[in-house]
């Protein structure tokens, strides 16, 4: 035994200081190797869509569901079920309106808390009792402990006392508390850890909410999007990145999230639109509408002004960076400086366009890419109002604390968009301050660059290269959160040949239906396949109406973005997809579009899933079988050395 060794074993005795407390605590662990693994949920692409989100992870994508019906399908009917299923979802909701319309409340009540002391029993089974104790909630966790700890079924002596508890809790009045708390309980023993790759923020409604839903959760991982890294770098104070949440916040009439969610003072940037567009109707401004906010006519313009203002300065900022980085080689996307600003046509590739708008009262045609002085002062305003919102700032410090650009976990690989790669299969390399990187360690150094934009000193260089570097992730050529050659957002707005709209994938979207590909992937992010080892990926909505699958390369590499964002369920045909790997395999589920949650609670709507099975587990996975089994595996043979040298006198027992 080391001297490295016995400092280690002496520390380790502070906590287990007897031989007594160490073989204890050996046999617990080893007990806990021999459970079921637990249940991953992966979800990706969830873009402001909160509703939708958060009744999925109430129904843990119909796990919940699936155990009432092993439960009770033969004695519940599918309307009782349910019933029961949207109590467990929204247990407040619900229960305001069954109090409504049944007459025999309390006979009601105990039946039903009968059965959620059940469905919580079979739900908490893979879970050791010190785990569940944990879980529990304050109000009733030593009466939920007790009932669900409780064995009638073999003559119990205890039955009368569960019985009687059963009784009180309803006699007391308290029976409604108690069903809210067990729900939300079986809500949370449902999942054992929640997984978001990546794109949580933009077109939908409110990724705030979602966010603070997040925050809370009891054990979660989440890989960065390009729009979480937008929005991560104008948290950092970005302008370019500034620039492009508002345009792409106003694009989608998304104002909610920026004004009450996070407290963004919109009144400097309408005021400068107002003033600057005045007479410019800006049609080819007007904001996308798919989530059927109400918007007058009136407002429709006044949005259409504001989504130009900020669009126009969002292509000077980014010009500005594409000067500063030759390195990015994005020159083809400088377009201020090939505008025929007499002619109103620019040119792009040999061939000349005429420009829908051709009202540029802020540009300069000899420095194109120069803000005016109203510019600046107004981005200087903005980037206070970002850096100041706290929600925003504590918002993306979770982000930062609890997400990555890739993870490895439990033999599955996590990220969000791309490796980038070339045509023969090699990966693509991409110049970071001289030097050339691919692959994993590409990921490795965006990820310190990233963390070095938020975190390192204000007008530090660390900081300013981030800050660029963030809006390079967000939408640059080879960077492995976008995987496009370009994004084409100026062609959009003012030229009408869709020709020039076209973003063209990287060639890592067509290798990977190659499994060598895949392995190859794996192999480089250190994961060498086990015969149950995947790639999980976000980013690109399959489009299940023009044939594409979310499974490549034989089920090596699932793509899990079936589009949950409303904007894109016209193209997908379905609105979303999570993945499920419990002890048995993994479960792919593609899920019709929520209607709302008044539908869910009324009429007890559930989202439609359909479920595939990807595949099954050579044989039923045990704790000892995850990244979590192993760390404890580490942990038992560093007891039993501990023991050991206690009994050898090495270590003195406390």
């Amino acid at each position: 035994m080391t001297e490295y060794d016995v400092k280690y074993l002496d520390l380790l005795s502070e906590q287990y200081p007897t031989i007594q407390s160490a073989c204890a605590e050996i046999i617990n662990l080893t007990s806990v190797l021999r459970l079921p693994k637990l249940t991953e949920h992966f979800m990706s692409d969830i873009h402001g869509e909160y509703e939708p989100f958060l009744h999925i992870l109430k129904s843990a994508s119909g796990v919940i569901k699936d155990k009432i019906k092993s439960i009770y399908g033969r004695t519940l009917s599918k309307h009782d079920r349910m019933v029961l299923a949207t109590l467990i979802y929204y247990p407040e909701q619900k229960l305001e309106l069954i109090k409504k319309t049944t007459p025999a409340i309390f006979d009601w009540y105990k039946i039903t808390l009968y059965h959620l002391i059940e469905i919580c029993r079979v739900t908490a089974s893979k879970y050791t009792r010190a785990n569940i104790r944990k879980a529990l909630p304050e109000d009733f966790g030593d009466i939920i402990d007790e009932l669900i700890h409780s064995n009638t079924d073999l003559g119990n002596d205890k039955e009368e006392y569960y019985n009687q508890i059963i009784s009180t809790i309803i006699d007391l009045g308290q029976a409604d508390a108690f069903i809210v708390s067990i729900s939300h309980l079986i809500q949370r023993l449902a999942i054992g850890r929640l997984h978001i790759i990546g794109d949580i923020f933009d077109r939908g409604p409110r990724a705030d909410i979602i966010l603070d839903r997040l925050i809370d959760y009891h054990s979660l991982d989440i890989q960065w999007g390009n729009h979480d890294i937008v929005w991560m770098g104008a948290a950092a104070g970005s302008y370019a990145c500034i620039a492009n949440v508002l345009s792409v916040s106003t694009k989608y009439a998304n104002f909610d999230c920026l004004e009450d969610g996070y407290g963004i003072n919109m009144r400097p940037l309408t005021i400068f639109a107002l003033e600057t567009y005045s007479d410019d109707p800006c049609e080819c401004f007007i904001p996308r509408n798919p989530n059927k906010v109400t918007i007058s006519k009136h407002d429709e313009a006044f949005w259409a002004k504001v989504h130009k203002a900020i669009a126009i300065i969002q292509f000077k900022l980014e010009g500005q960076i594409i000067k500063r980085h030759p390195e990015y080689n994005m020159e083809d996307r400088l377009m201020l400086d090939k505008i025929d600003y007499s002619r109103g046509t620019i040119k792009l590739n040999g061939i000349e366009y005429k420009l829908k708008d051709t009202n540029f009262p802020t540009i300069d045609p000899n420095e194109p890419y120069k803000l005016t002085k109203q510019e600046e002062k107004l981005m200087d305003e903005l980037r206070s109002s970002f850096l100041h919102s706290e929600k925003l700032q504590k918002h993306v410090r979770f982000l930062y604390a609890k997400g990555s650009m890739y993870l490895c976990y439990n033999s599955n690989l996590m990220y969000h968009g791309c490796i980038p790669m070339k045509e023969d299969g090699s990966f693509a390399e991409v110049e970071i301050l001289g030097e050339k990187v691919s692959g994993r360690a590409l990921l490795d150094r965006a990820e310190l660059i990233a963390r070095n934009a938020y975190f390192s000193e204000r007008s530090s260089n660390e900081k300013l290269f981030g800050e660029d570097f963030m809006w390079f992730l967000w939408c640059g050529r080879n960077s492995p959160l976008y995987g496009k050659d370009k994004m084409t957002s100026f062609e959009r707005y003012f030229i009408g040949d869709e020709n020039t709209w076209l973003e063209l994938k990287g060639c890592y979207y067509n290798l990977i239906e190659n499994p060598d590909i895949c392995d190859k992937i794996l192999r480089e992010f250190g994961i060498e396949d086990n015969g149950f080892s995947h790639i999980i990926n976000g980013h690109v909505p399959v489009k299940i109406k023009k044939g594409e699958s979310p499974v490549k390369a034989g089920g090596k590499l699932l793509v899990i973005d079936g589009g949950l964002s409303r904007a894109y369920q016209s193209q997908t045909g379905i609105a979303g997809y999570t993945l499920l790997f419990n002890s048995h395999g993994l479960l792919l589920s593609a899920h019709d579009p929520f209607e709302s949650v008044e539908k869910a609670i009324e009429e007890e709507y559930d989202i439609h899933s359909t479920l595939e099975v990807i595949g099954y587990a050579p044989k039923r996975l045990l704790v000892e079988n995850t990244d979590d089994g192993i760390s404890l595996a580490k942990k038992i043979n560093s007891l039993y050395a501990l023991v050991k040298a206690y009994r050898q006198g090495v270590i003195k027992q406390k």
